[in-house]
């Protein structure tokens, strides 16, 4: 977490880990749209996340889980059961792509997450790259707005989401 950086002068602090498990809804800033799980895709897609949805429901809830050991998170799809990984090994445009295929925790799926003190936003940053999750607004077709941890640096709407806590909703 040393090379963090923020462009903006909002300050950024760790987000707080008030409980283990938090189910809650994200929605991109860039598109004011929340972030699906695409379980109906045939592979390499299935479990690609994307913030597609108008509404939140099954395939956009995602659970927060803190480990205390590492000071990570990670995500966890409602819709599939399966954590959110880094794809890694994708090549070309798709390189780190967000999905939720892993049935278990390791580097791929563990992230940091700041919350901007000022507005709220969040920001995610991956622990298998240090770099933060962006939506992909400018990708067209089946990629469009999908997420992938491409950033360096936190710049403005596309790497940073608002968060609905629906903790009180289950």
């Amino acid at each position: 977490m040393d090379n963090v950086k923020f462009s903006q002068s909002f300050p950024w602090t760790p987000f707080p880990a008030d409980a283990e498990e938090y189910p809650v809804a994200l929605d991109s800033l860039a598109n004011r749209k929340f972030i699906t799980t695409e379980v109906n895709r045939p592979e390499p897609g299935t479990g690609l996340l994307r913030a597609r949805s108008q509404t939140h429901a099954g395939w956009e809830t995602l659970v927060l889980d803190y480990d205390k050991a590492t000071q990570s998170w990670s995500l966890r799809s409602a819709a599939n059961g399966k954590y959110v990984a880094v794809e890694k090994n994708f090549t070309g445009a798709s390189q780190y792509a967000l999905r939720a295929r892993s049935d278990e925790v390791a580097g791929w799926e563990r992230f940091h997450l700041w919350v901007n003190l000022y507005d709220h936003r969040l920001a995610f940053q991956s622990q298998l790259n240090d770099r933060f999750v962006t939506m992909e607004k400018n990708y067209t077709g089946t990629s469009e707005f999908m997420l992938r941890a491409r950033s360096t640096d936190v710049n403005g709407s596309w790497e940073t989401f608002s968060i609905y806590d629906l903790l009180d909703d289950q």
